[in-house]
């Protein structure tokens, strides 16, 4: 089984290295060979920080099943973010940091469960869409009939955490704007609620596990470099160490928990090079 020559293009125009480019074929043969089995219509979810490249995965995977003749889309749990004005209703009532979108409590996610329960049930589906640049929702897209349903989100599979390790703040962030706890508190209540009834329907599990948090940061601020080249607008280096700190608490909590949660982990080396953990 070879891949399909729109996978192989759109490969080539990331312009990976020769090791890495070799990896992400085999894992892309790999899972899309597996994904094929899936009884349908289907769900599935991938899990991982800030650029460890979800998205990217995500479309590849939809490109390749597509050509093996499935109907399936992507969709990022960051195209459920509330919008502007709703986050900052929310931190007008609970607490200033839910002005910023990103952790659990920041989403519609009755919108994404009543949207995955709508592909499940073989219906068609509209979509939503975030402009991460206005940082606020666009149109909708045109609705479709699914058999598959991709769902890529950094915080994908985990759990709530537990009252202790709530106590001890994990960086500035928590130690100077939510030093009672009442942010953390909320996001962690929200985490127990919505979004493990829609993490339910995600199976398998995908997680690209990122080396460290450092690496974490260094991607992310890439993807922040390609946004200002691609929009001529985006986050300065003072914004975007401030926009990761609300991160760090779950992603630090993934590589406790997914091990055992997740039906397929991708270690990423440094030069983010997939590695199929088996």
């Amino acid at each position: 089984m070879v891949l399909s020559p729109q996978t192989t293009q759109d490969l080539q125009r990331l312009n990976l290295c020769a090791s890495n480019m070799e990896a992400y074929q085999q894992l892309l043969l790999r899972l899309s060979a597996d994904i094929s089995q899936l009884p349908l219509p289907a769900i599935i979810g991938i899990s991982g920080a800030q650029g460890t490249g979800k998205s990217t995965l995500a479309q590849l995977l939809v490109t390749e099943l597509t050509s093996r003749g499935l109907c399936c889309a992507a969709v990022s749990l960051d195209d459920y973010y509330l919008a502007a004005a709703e986050r900052q209703q929310l931190a007008a009532k609970i607490h200033p940091l839910f002005s910023q979108r990103g952790v659990p409590g920041t989403h519609d996610i009755q919108r994404a469960i009543a949207d995955a329960q709508q592909v499940l049930a073989g219906l068609a589906v509209a979509l939503p869409v975030f402009d991460k640049a206005l940082d606020d929702r666009l149109a909708d897209q045109p609705k479709q009939r699914l058999q598959l349903l991709i769902v890529e989100g950094w915080c994908l599979g985990l759990s709530a955490q537990s009252e202790a390790e709530l106590i001890s703040p994990v960086n500035s962030l928590e130690a100077e704007e939510d030093a009672a706890g009442l942010w953390r508190h909320y996001v962690n209540q929200q985490l127990a609620g919505g979004y493990q009834q829609y993490f339910a329907f995600l199976s398998p599990l995908i997680w690209l596990k990122a080396p460290s948090w450092d690496s974490i940061c260094q991607w992310r601020a890439r993807q922040e470099q390609q946004l200002w080249q691609q929009r001529g607008q985006g986050m300065s280096r003072t914004q975007l160490a401030r926009f990761m700190l609300p991160f760090q608490r779950l992603t630090a909590a993934s590589w406790q928990q997914l091990p055992e949660r997740a039906s397929y982990t991708i270690a990423l080396n440094d030069q983010q090079k997939p590695l199929l953990v088996d």
